[in-house]
């Protein structure tokens, strides 16, 4: 062993030294790291920046004028629009009726998706992807196609109505177009593959072996269901409510289409005040209205299940 010994010392001594990195030369390589990322940035910084914080920031302006000649010079600023909002029985009318469709979506995309993401979850990785398939089809179709389906099966005299007449459930027709039920259902159909798709994902996360563990300890598959699957899903169940909430709050085409005029949702009544009788202003203040809404509203739940989840941990 002492050859060997001596051997390596002698080795140790003939390496040269270590030579200490000079501070600013670290201080550079820093720099040097984060450099080739901003320019990789850049471009979508860009088309975010031109496409999208401008033109709010223009909106958000326009939304503090009074006048509704944009270009006036004799311009007034102040909260008349906002005030005008809140103050008018049909706008709030309007505000409450797009919460509560919104709501109503999500409980139903919510009540459909849970089954087929369940399905998803314990299935084969080949049968999984033959579903996943079938759900992200939809999404390869036009929504204005997928409308203008829904509009002929919900007429009066629609396949719907006929079929429920025939079997003799019904004996006239019901009121299923241009219609809060109508706009549900157009709004379920167009956003239940993302419900879906983030239920799913969450289910996907979860160990098997903690439900195998469960069936050992005695519960029973209801039980089991309850305690372990559901709980441990509620991240992919919230983000799915809270994209389907979202998509809902801000939806133009549907509403327009399936509800028009008898379902004056939000997106609709700020498209009418701009396009057709010119009212820029108060248009602006509108979206501003439903863009708070649906913000307060996702930061409200978001920030809760946060809440929900750090007392659980510490419980």
């Amino acid at each position: 062993m002492e050859p060997i010994r001596n051997y390596v010392n002698e080795e140790v001594k003939n390496q040269p030294p270590i030579v200490d990195v000079p501070k600013r030369v670290k201080k550079r390589k820093k720099k040097k790291t984060w450099v080739p990322g901003l320019l990789l940035l850049t471009p979508i910084l860009l088309f975010v920046f031109g496409f999208f914080i401008v033109p709010m920031l223009y909106i958000l302006y326009l939304s503090f004028i009074v006048t509704d000649d944009v270009g006036a010079t004799d311009a007034v600023y102040s909260f008349q629009n906002y005030i005008q909002f809140f103050t008018d029985s049909y706008y709030l009318s309007s505000l409450w009726i797009t919460v509560k469709i919104s709501l109503y979506t999500v409980g139903l995309c919510l009540f459909l998706a849970y089954p087929v993401a369940l399905t998803m979850a314990k299935s084969s990785p080949r049968v999984r992807g033959y579903i996943a398939l079938l759900i992200a089809s939809p999404l390869l179709v036009s929504i204005v196609v997928r409308n203008f389906g829904w509009y002929l099966l919900l007429l009066p005299n629609g396949t719907i109505n006929q079929l429920l007449i025939d079997l003799g459930l019904i004996t006239a027709p019901l009121e299923l177009l241009f219609s809060e039920i109508g706009v549900i259902i157009g709004l379920s159909n167009a956003y239940l593959p993302f419900m879906i798709l983030a239920i799913a994902t969450s289910l996907y996360n979860i160990d098997p072996s903690l439900e195998k563990a469960s069936a050992i300890l005695g519960a029973s598959p209801l039980r089991n269901f309850f305690s372990v699957t559901l709980p441990l899903s509620l991240p992919g169940i919230v983000s799915g409510c809270v994209l389907v909430f979202s998509l809902s709050m801000s939806s133009y085409v549907t509403p327009a289409l399936m509800g028009g005029a008898n379902v004056p949702m939000m997106p609709v009544v700020a498209y009418d005040q701009i396009n057709n009788l010119l009212r820029w202003t108060f248009g602006s203040a509108i979206s501003y209205v439903l863009l708070a809404t649906t913000l307060i509203t996702v930061i409200a739940v978001t920030r809760g299940f946060e809440l929900s989840k750090f007392k659980e941990v510490f419980r």
